[in-house]
């Protein structure tokens, strides 16, 4: 009987460990896709290319500048001759170099600036070829002074026998001479002085007008008086500048009776 006891005890013990020793089986699990924000586009960060300059203008010689179309921008390097009164922060000036002349009418200018414009003074122009009554010349200009220490005073340049030529416009608004001409007239722009002062003048029979331009002379200077006081029949010399009216019509700078 103790046996038997025995025996079921033993068997109770073994169905006893089998069940602990079971595991269950792995859970299977599936990880979520973990979604990820998709990428998001951005403006690459504008930024401001650097300002630069234009680059300057080719200084032309003259020849290029007379070989240029009317109306074409002209950049030219040159040297005060002369110039009318200023006003209204504008100035025209009679300029020079070596190679040709120049007319720059009505360049923008202040005050203190065109007191600095004396005779030999280096500068820099820009602006547009133009033309007005046969006189070609630099229209809505600006410059520049240029500070290299170099001055130019044109010589007077006898053209007496080229009047009449095609090739007096050659040299046109350059300082020039004429020698030997015989007065034939004189009238004040307005019947009396205080302005312009038509002045004719004749050599080998041809005739050819002239005038004493009172914004560049001025009313009190020597040449003013001078021609105010000839008389039809005298002979005189002549310098000016070149210019152009409807024809060669040079702007007296000075005048002698020749001897």
């Amino acid at each position: 009987m103790k046996k038997i006891i025995a025996m079921l005890l033993a068997l109770t013990m073994v169905l006893a460990f089998a069940g602990c020793a079971k595991t269950e089986a792995p859970v299977e699990t599936t990880a979520a896709p973990v979604e990820t924000a998709a990428p998001v586009e951005t403006e690459a960060a504008e930024t401001e290319a650097p300002e630069t300059e234009a680059p300057a203008a080719a200084v032309m010689t003259h020849a290029e500048y007379i070989a240029a179309d009317m109306d074409a921008a002209v950049t030219v390097e040159t040297y005060v001759q002369g110039h009318q009164s200023w006003w209204d922060n504008k100035i025209t000036v009679y300029c020079q170099s070596p190679d040709g002349a120049y007319f720059l009418y009505e360049l923008a200018c202040s005050e203190e600036d065109a007191a600095k414009l004396v005779p030999g003074t280096k500068i820099r122009v820009n602006g547009y070829k133009g033309e007005w009554a046969g006189e070609v010349e630099i229209m809505d200009g600006t410059f520049e002074f240029v500070d290299d220490g170099e001055t130019y005073i044109a010589e007077p340049l006898d053209v007496t026998d080229l009047l009449g030529t095609d090739a007096l416009i050659e040299h046109q608004n350059e300082v020039v001479s004429f020698t030997g001409m015989t007065v034939e007239a004189i009238e004040y722009k307005n019947g009396e002085p205080g302005d312009d002062i038509y002045v004719t003048l004749g050599v080998n029979g041809a005739s050819y007008s002239f005038c004493v331009e009172v914004y560049l002379t001025g009313t009190d200077s020597n040449v003013y008086a001078t021609v105010g006081e000839l008389e039809v029949g005298d002979v005189v010399n002549v310098e000016g500048f070149l210019y152009w009216y409807e024809g060669v019509n040079p702007h007296i700078t000075a005048i002698s009776v020749a001897e």
